[in-house]
């Protein structure tokens, strides 16, 4: 709920409406009397929106074992199956 009649807004439109139409952030009163500048207040409210996006939608990166194509990953795993049986071959076990 918002008190009082004199509240600054910043209205960040959304690049796709699919997700949501604006995110609407009140402004701090006092924010402009100490020189910050509109830009920063926009950048940061595209950031915000944008932080708020990845964690609600889970567009975050997957770990990057699950990046790895399933090819690369079997060699991999053939490769240390061939590399710990060298070993064992050269050792006498």
């Amino acid at each position: 709920m918002v008190k009082g009649t004199n509240r600054r807004v910043v209205v960040v439109k959304s690049p796709d409406p699919r997700i949501f139409d604006e995110a609407i952030f009140i402004v701090r009163e006092d924010l402009f009397h100490r020189g910050t500048s509109a830009e920063k207040v926009m950048s940061e409210a595209r950031r915000a929106a944008g932080a708020y996006l990845r964690g609600a939608t889970g567009l975050r990166k997957p770990p990057l074992w699950r990046r790895i194509p399933a090819g690369l990953f079997a060699g991999l795993g053939a490769a240390a199956a061939g590399a710990v049986w060298l070993v064992f071959r050269l050792v006498g076990v």
